[in-house]
């Protein structure tokens, strides 16, 4: 009878009994091997969400419940907005191009002030 040659745990290395597709001596190692491997790769993504979400809120906070609102960036940065992270843009007829974080815009005007706006909800398609 040839041996056959054992498999360890991807987790903690420990002689693999069982199942030939086996890959994990039990839950934990698991499900500590998946974390793992999911934080590594989502750590880039997690912390840019982070921005874009400190982002919207800062000009959530500037908008208040108005339809626009005008700021400055000194403002913006004091509150530590990251012109750098966007989700999208939005050109309109006139030309002018929106920044979005989300729903949350804003326009570039002269002399480093910003127009803050929030997306307009889509028209109801009528049935």
């Amino acid at each position: 009878m040839p041996e056959t040659e054992v498999k360890h745990c991807l987790a903690c290395d420990k002689p693999l009994h069982g199942r030939a597709d086996k890959k994990f001596c039990n839950d934990y190692c698991r499900n500590a091997y998946n974390n793992t491997l999911k934080s590594m790769n989502d750590t880039a993504v997690r912390n840019i969400n982070n921005v874009l979400s400190k982002n919207r809120k800062i000009l959530d906070t500037i908008l208040k419940d108005e339809k626009t609102a005008k700021t400055n960036k000194e403002k913006l940065l004091q509150q530590g907005f990251n012109f750098k992270y966007i989700t999208h843009t939005y050109t309109n007829k006139n030309g002018d191009t929106y920044c979005f974080c989300y729903e949350m815009g804003y326009l570039p005007l002269d002399n480093d002030w910003y127009l803050v706006v929030r997306k307009k909800e889509e028209a109801k398609q009528a049935s």
